[in-house]
């Protein structure tokens, strides 16, 4: 493939369009509510049981999302290892990519009462979705050239919201006007909701497969091949040590992401429990919090441009950690709406330019950058799983999740101490013989 070819970037950008309706739909805006609404409907309060446990709601989907992504940790390393050895980030990339889009449809079959079902779905499409954008992201700097990583990974995001949006107000609608559509009631609605996502990530996400490229090396698997993920892990972590700002970079990304997954995964269920927001005000927040993210991501890739990556994340990283304490304090629903705007500012930029910073730091030449994505990949769930894991910690011990919300502010206060004694400026890449 050739670096910065438009039809290229287009059909990598387009896989942002397919799988970010999932993120945002499910992930985010509607499944959580749909989950709170239809287990204490069937259990008579939020207090439910699964597998004879008994366990809040809201702490089991918390606990679940963070277990999720602690099986997509596991596999990383094994996965991307086999990805680089045979020449086959694609293939895994589709792998992944049609199990979270058959297990979000499956989430049609989801009531409320059969909470064991409902959990194990979410679960397996969220670990589909999360493995499947390492192997996509692995592809960034196979085709954009250093000066293009930041609009590139910008358009990619934006692409997303984009589609995302169109999908969630097709989905607003459906949910409010169920019987115009045929449906009994907003539940089956928004059932058949699931249904249309996971169609929805299933076929766009074809336009990548088309064009995008395999390099196969026809190398066979074995137990060493198994293995050599970790210590391809190793190796990049090696690579990476030689600029002790590459380290920095991770170490500040990985707490601050601390805070950013944990906020953008439970938000819905902050707004809704502690706001008393009602489905359809947490579906316009949620729809305001994308139209906002697209300009948001152009708008900390130009700060990027004219100030560098450096700076870009440290406006955005403040903003965040602002964000927590206004959550803690506000309980007016308006108030809530202009943060929810402001959350959609940062949310694009910092992941916009967290993805193509690190595109940045790995050095020039390399051909594993599926195991480079992965470290990243790695160093990002992981502070999700122990952000989610904290907050829903948090929860259970105090019984408000404006705590939980307020404890984020030390993940970001340590991402920004760490962030502003890394050099970012000028080129970060090296050279190497991997």
């Amino acid at each position: 493939m050739n670096l910065d070819d438009k039809k290229t970037i287009n059909a990598w950008c387009s896989y942002d369009w397919a799988n970010s309706v999932y993120n945002l739909i499910v992930t985010t805006a509607i499944f959580p509510i749909y989950y709170t609404n239809a287990t204490e409907a069937a259990f008579g309060g939020s207090l439910v049981e699964f597998f004879g446990l008994q366990i809040e709601n809201s702490v089991l989907y918390s606990y679940a999302i963070s277990l999720s992504f602690l099986v997509a940790v596991l596999l990383y390393p094994v996965l991307s290892g086999i990805a680089d050895y045979r020449g086959a980030k694609k293939s895994y990339m589709r792998f992944f990519t049609y199990l979270g889009s058959v297990a979000c449809m499956g989430l049609f079959f989801f009531d409320g009462s059969n909470i064991e079902l409902g959990i194990l779905l979410a679960m397996t499409a969220s670990i589909g979705y999360a493995s499947s954008v390492v192997f996509y992201n692995a592809f960034l700097p196979e085709i954009a050239s250093e000066s293009m990583m930041d609009k590139v990974s910008a358009r990619g995001f934006s692409m997303g919201y984009i589609g995302s949006v169109l999908l969630l107000i097709v989905s607003l609608v459906l949910v409010q006007m169920p019987e115009t559509f045929g449906f009994d009631g907003a539940g089956s609605a928004t059932k058949f909701v699931f249904l249309i996502v996971g169609l929805w990530w299933f076929g766009f996400a074809h336009i990548a497969f088309a064009k995008l490229k395999d390099q196969p090396t026809k190398n066979k698997i074995t137990s060493a091949v198994l293995s050599s993920g970790f210590r391809e892990l190793q190796k990049v972590f090696k690579n990476l040590k030689q600029n002790i700002h590459s380290i920095r970079f991770l170490s500040s990304f990985f707490f601050y992401s601390m805070g950013v997954q944990s906020v953008m995964l439970l938000a819905p269920l902050f707004a809704a429990q502690e706001i008393g927001m009602e489905s359809v005000e947490m579906i316009l927040v949620i729809l305001i919090i994308q139209l906002v993210a697209i300009a948001g991501a152009y708008l900390f890739s130009g700060i990027s441009s004219k100030k560098g990556n450096k700076t870009s994340i440290i406006i955005a990283v403040v903003i965040w950690l602002s964000i927590c304490v206004i959550a803690y304090l506000i309980h007016d629903k308006t108030a809530f709406y202009g943060l929810a705007a402001l959350l959609g500012l940062v949310m694009g930029g910092i992941q916009s330019i967290s993805r193509s910073t690190y595109s940045k730091l790995i050095p020039e030449g390399t051909r594993d950058t599926a195991s480079y994505f992965s470290f990243y990949d790695v160093t990002e769930k992981l502070a999700t799983v122990l952000g989610t894991f904290t907050y829903g910690y948090i929860l259970s011990l105090t019984g408000t999740m404006r705590n939980s919300i307020l404890f984020m502010t030390i993940f970001f206060g340590i991402g920004l101490v760490t962030l502003i004694t890394t050099q970012l400026q000028g080129p970060t890449k090296q050279t190497t013989n991997d």
